[in-house]
């Protein structure tokens, strides 16, 4: 039986999944450069660890989204995102003076499985900056993967995932981060 009251985590698959994470209450822990940079470099750094194929990711003042690949199982997902939210929380709330402050909620993951659905969330994903209206350009949010993928990326794969529509997308994300 599903628990009600939190999100549910299926992980048993290895795969693609998408993932979103919010603050505590929403609030703006991250706000500002010094501390985006910490969290952006800290889920690059610990995706790596853990052995997850970061595809795209946007990192806020209050959430991040991030696609990744799992060649093993999704079930590291947990171990994985508790190590970043450990990482990062110290970080920040030693740079407050607020120890053992809660700082990270629930996360949200889904195992992506139709191709259409895997590009239109990696162009939602790249351009959530946008969505947010923290910049015009994705490519020019730092905390994000748009500038990465535009320079990394086939310019054919390029062109098909920014042609994705993602209107459709059901990611949540009902925040209102600040820079």
């Amino acid at each position: 039986m599903d628990w009600p009251h939190s999100p549910l985590h299926r992980l048993t698959e290895s795969g693609t999944y998408i993932v979103t994470c919010g603050t505590y209450n929403r609030e703006h822990f991250f706000k500002g450069s010094e501390r985006l940079t910490i969290l952006r470099d800290e889920l690059l750094k610990i995706a790596k660890e853990y052995k997850w194929d970061l595809q795209a990711w946007s990192v806020f003042s209050n959430h991040y989204h991030f696609i990744a690949v799992s060649t093993h199982s999704g079930q590291t997902l947990p171990r994985f995102l508790g190590h970043l939210h450990t990482i990062t929380s110290k970080a920040v709330n030693g740079l407050d003076g607020r120890p053992g402050r809660k700082v990270w909620y629930q996360y949200w993951d889904t195992l992506i499985t139709f191709e259409k659905s895997y590009l239109a969330r990696l162009n939602y994903v790249h351009n959530n900056p946008v969505k947010h209206g923290l910049v015009e350009l994705a490519s020019k949010y730092p905390w994000c993967s748009a500038s990465w993928f535009e320079q990394t990326a086939k310019p054919s794969f390029y062109q098909t995932v920014m042609s994705f529509k993602t209107d459709r997308v059901s990611v949540r994300d009902d925040f209102n981060p600040e820079i």
